[in-house]
């Protein structure tokens, strides 16, 4: 079955990009062009027609085709680049639902394509996602470093780095009367160690893959009527939260997702803390104190004119938070001082805002800063990995002189985890490597 969708994106448009992919490509490519030969990997100047009329549907377009394996699919794979009205694009798939044995693609199939014909990894088909859907700068960089395989490379040695060692294994249990230096026995357990702690590494990194892939979360929190509101809506350049002189009026947690000079946020407006008046704004407060602990940072907004401050906004500031003395522009000024990076701005004359924005990135830059050749950016990578220490830890606990086919086994299962984060399960490899290393049969 051949698969055709549009990869550009809904006109109109200067250029419409549909995209074929399938072993009839070719033919489906001559019958909408009329052309008798179709050069490979080069452009094609043509008209594009309605095989059942012979109607013109675009009478100046560009056609690309990529004979299998060289493309993306892995398959035959022709691109149609068209003028991007909505009219044209409309012609031109009704066109190809009308080829025989043509249907429209599912969402990905593309990239499932790539990966089922290995030319992409689990990892990078998943990256390539990451990278179309990227909004800030550090997402872009991040995806990037995925596509380029970082991550999978890495992965790959620490799996091959396995699969050497219980090839060791396999071959002390298949050939127990040619028995192995004690030597190369110490050396696997020591092998397995450094990966046990180069897995550990990965794992300990604060999570910052996903939160550059998802947002980190920022909450405001603070005194009720300090303005709060007031400066996520400066912040996110638009009314996302109802400002009013009336205390209390924020009772629910309000998000926006904001690109902070290349940082991906999601900014939360809580309820004021304070002695609540009722059941809704106890709730409120109730919520606001979960989001806050529940934040990568906080900003506490506390207005610079209060004598007293509530305990429980003195027990959120710490050296992880910004607390931001609002109102500043005001009389009646009080010499507030906290062990937290502070500012003291105007929200209502945007007065050091830049300032606070330069402190937010500073604290996220130090908080989740990490040197891991291979990030976690989604939680089935972090699930496997930790599948694959616990297994190991299992073989490192085991007694190898009396329990090496359940050590093996323990192997065998940390292998697969691991392989499976890019797509990969083969226990073929464990054989090749010892027929390599060990000179079976002379």
């Amino acid at each position: 079955m051949n698969i055709y969708a549009l990869s550009s994106g809904r006109g109109p448009s200067g250029i419409a990009i549909v995209r074929v992919s399938g072993k009839d490509t070719l033919k489906v490519c001559k019958n909408l062009t009329k052309l008798k030969e179709i050069n490979s990997n080069e452009v094609n100047y043509c008209k594009f027609y309605d095989p059942k009329n012979d109607r013109v549907i675009d009478p100046e377009a560009l056609l690309l085709w990529f004979p299998g394996p060289s493309s993306y699919t892995g398959e035959d794979l022709a691109e149609f680049q068209v003028h991007g009205s909505n009219a044209i694009i409309n012609s031109l798939l009704k066109a190809l639902s009308e080829q025989e044995n043509c249907r429209l693609a599912e969402p990905g199939e593309f990239t499932k394509l790539a990966f089922q014909n290995d030319k992409i990894d689990l990892l990078k088909a998943e990256s390539i996602g990451d990278l179309i859907y990227a909004e800030t700068e550090m997402q872009r960089q991040q995806a990037v470093k995925l596509v380029q395989g970082n991550a999978s490379n890495y992965y790959n040695e620490l799996r091959e780095k396995l699969i050497k060692s219980l090839s060791y294994i396999e071959a002390k249990i298949d050939f127990a009367e040619d028995d192995l230096p004690e030597k190369v026995l110490k050396e696997v357990h020591n092998s397995i160690k450094e990966i046990h702690k180069d897995i550990y590494k990965i794992i300990e990194d604060n999570k910052i893959g996903e939160k550059i892939r998802d947002g980190f979360k920022v909450s405001i929190t603070g005194e009720v009527n300090a303005g709060k509101s007031s400066l996520l809506n400066l912040i996110a350049k638009r009314d996302v939260a109802i400002v009013s002189d009336e205390a209390g009026t924020t009772r629910d947690v309000i998000e926006t997702y904001l690109n902070i000079d290349g940082y991906p946020v999601i900014l939360a407006d809580t309820a004021g803390i304070r002695e609540a008046k009722n059941e809704v704004e106890k709730k409120g407060i109730s919520l606001a104190l979960g989001k806050s602990k529940d934040a990568d940072l906080n900003i506490v907004v506390i207005d610079n004119s209060s004598k007293n401050i509530n305990n429980e906004i003195k027990q959120m500031i710490n050296k992880d938070t910004i607390v931001l003395l609002n109102k500043s522009d005001i009389q009646n000024k009080q010499n507030h001082e906290f062990d937290a990076d502070t500012v003291l701005a105007s929200v209502r004359e945007n007065k050091n805002i830049d300032s606070l924005i330069k402190k937010i990135k500073e604290k996220l830059s130090k908080k989740f800063t990490s040197n891991n050749s291979a990030l976690i950016t989604r939680e089935r990578h972090r699930v496997k990995l930790n599948e694959c220490l616990r297994e190991i830890d299992n073989f490192l606990k085991k007694d190898q002189n009396k329990d090496l086919e359940l050590a093996a086994e323990d192997l065998r299962m940390a292998t697969r985890h691991l392989g499976s984060i890019v797509g990969k399960v083969d226990v073929e490899e464990i054989l090749g490597s010892i027929f390599k290393d060990f000179c079976i049969g002379k």
